[in-house]
């Protein structure tokens, strides 16, 4: 397991569960003096993640892209894949594409979270199911043309009627025949949804694409009630040699929650 951390560039998300916010810059100098060797970059769009301008300041601090978030899609321009209006959900399919081509030039999978659909949706779920997954298809595809992959995020309950479980995500790839995509568990949705953290990992280690390492009040891992050792074992027992990469509040302050994320993966 690579730790990793998360870089929020996206001013409407300041308040968001991101350890560093503001710039490129500043957010990779305190990322490698807490001693990762990855960022997770959740950006405005894809021009945020210029190759011209993301490569220097990783070069500078000895840093690789671990992911690249799609959030602000639905944060900054309320884009959704599951849209009534086909304008709308058009326009998502072609934000998330930039992000994806942006980040294979540095070999790091983009991400679906939010713009999957919220907790309320303006058809039936069927319908926003049949549009995900037709949506999830064709963006996945277009990751592996370009050497890489696409991440799909379960949330929780009370921020999606869409994909709350690993296996609902599991379920989406299965039934649309999807390759070139594999899930995102985040471990403080899976404190709400999942029945054991540990089995869902052993149960869907073929899947696992990458891990937001937040605890069970989305503070860093240690901070909360999360058991660390049995997860940590499940990853390693299905082989797990992606990023673990700390979604989580800058609590008490962003350093902090950098160092103790960094603590916790030292097992």
């Amino acid at each position: 397991m690579r730790p990793a951390v998360t870089v929020c560039l996206v001013p409407q998300a300041a308040r968001g569960p991101f350890v560093f916010h503001g710039g490129l810059e500043e957010g990779c100098a305190r990322a490698q003096a807490a001693g990762f060797g990855a960022v997770e970059v959740f950006a405005p769009g894809p021009e945020a993640l210029e190759e011209g301008h993301m490569r220097p300041a990783l070069e500078r601090h000895g840093l690789q892209l671990a992911a690249v978030g799609t959030g602000a899609g639905w944060v900054v321009h309320k884009l959704s894949l599951v849209s009534a209006d086909a304008a709308i959900r058009g326009r998502a399919r072609e934000f998330i594409r930039g992000i994806i081509t942006a980040g294979a030039k540095f070999g790091a999978p983009a991400i679906l979270g939010s713009m999957q659909g919220g907790a309320t949706l303006e058809v039936e779920r069927e319908q926003a199911m049949d549009w995900l997954g037709e949506a999830v298809a064709e963006l996945s595809a277009h990751a592996r043309s370009l050497g890489t992959f696409f991440l799909l995020e379960p949330l929780n309950r009370y921020e999606t009627v869409m994909l709350r479980t690993v296996s609902d995500a599991a379920d989406l790839i299965s039934r649309h025949g999807i390759t070139g995509c594999k899930v995102l568990a985040d471990l403080f949705h899976m404190n709400i949804e999942e029945a054991s953290i540990d089995g869902t990992l052993r149960q869907h280690g073929s899947l696992i694409g990458h891990v937001h390492w937040a605890d069970s009040n989305r503070r860093a891992m240690g901070f909360g009630h999360t058991p660390i050792r049995p997860i940590l074992q499940a990853l390693k027992d299905i082989g797990y040699t992606g990023y673990c990469s700390a979604e989580v509040f800058p609590l008490p302050d962003g350093d902090e929650a950098a160092r103790q994320t960094v603590r916790s993966l030292e097992w």
